[in-house]
């Protein structure tokens, strides 16, 4: 491993705060003194700044620094176009674009997403953030770098020693379980995790995803979404919930007019709001649900 630097200039959409604090993520943290972010993404440990209009990463890393910061920033996908394109659907999207307009999608690994949104199961960020720093910490690789120590997240191999007692202690709680027998069908082959970014067919990819323990519809559309660039997945949280009956319930409403085994009560259902998902931002729908969240949300902080 070296040290090295890369400087991306001019480059837009791309606002370290609205990346890194949008929920996609647990292992980046805030430099208060200098503002920069420092994370782990495999097994390098990368810093990075904004200045101006510049991008400054330095990083310990095993691979060439350029070639990680462009795959895991997605650096090849335009977000000037895709924002021109989700702004334009409506007043609603056009604001909440401009909150998080400096948001890109992660292209994160999809072993360590699927354990981080196991974990991340009726939690709140510090404590997801707490319990991968120690799962990191016991069974990843230390990495040490301008004298400080840093953890790789551990592989399926690596975890699969630890057994519920050892994760339980971690403070996993009700979900120690569901990471040892997810860990255990992973490194069994049961769901083959080597194949699953090359399956094409979102519904049956969601399917095989659902066959993991503590993996639920909407946890299997944030390891689409984060980890396989599935920009077409709408996962459905209580924030996302709350803003699209918010801004959305007369639209809603309509679709249930359409469908009429369903009840005549105004209860607005998750299958309600995938449909409206579906029709108004297409192709987008996961980009369109990560700026209405982040917008949301912020709103209550």
């Amino acid at each position: 491993m070296n040290e090295q630097i890369y400087t991306i200039d001019n480059v837009e959409s791309f606002e370290l705060r609205d990346i890194f604090e949008c929920g996609q993520c647990f292992r980046w943290n805030l430099d208060k003194q200098d503002n920069s972010y420092t994370g782990i993404v495999g097994k390098n440990v990368l810093n990075i700044k904004k200045e101006q209009n510049k991008i400054i990463v330095k990083g310990y890393c095993t691979d060439n620094i350029k070639d990680i910061c462009n795959n895991y920033f997605d650096l090849a996908t335009n977000y000037e176009k895709i924002k021109h394109q989700l702004s334009s659907i409506d007043n609603n999207m056009k604001l909440s674009v401009n909150y998080g307009k400096g948001i890109r999608i992660l292209h994160q690994d999809v072993w360590e997403t699927l354990i981080s949104f196991i974990i991340s199961a009726n939690n709140n960020i510090p404590r997801i953030k707490g319990i991968i720093e120690k799962l990191s910490k016991n069974y990843g690789q230390e990495i040490e770098w301008n004298n400080k120590k840093y953890y790789s997240f551990p592989t399926a191999s690596e975890l699969s020693v630890a057994t519920v007692e050892d994760l339980r202690k971690l403070g996993l709680g009700f979900r120690d379980e569901r990471v040892f027998k997810t860990t255990k069908m992973i490194m069994d082959k049961q769901v083959d995790i080597t194949k699953l970014e090359e399956m094409e067919d979102i519904n049956e990819l969601r399917e095989e995803l659902l066959k993991l323990p503590g993996v639920g519809p909407k946890v299997a559309d944030c390891i689409m979404l984060f980890s396989m660039k599935k920009y077409e997945v709408f996962p459905i949280d209580v924030w996302v919930k709350r803003v699209m009956t918010e801004l959305y319930t007369n639209e809603i409403v309509k679709i249930k007019d359409v469908n009429t085994k369903l009840h005549s009560n105004n209860t607005i259902n998750n299958k309600q709001i995938l449909e409206l998902a579906s029709n108004k931002y297409g192709k987008l729908a996961g980009l369109a649900q990560q700026y209405l969240f982040y917008w949301r949300r912020e709103q209550e902080n």
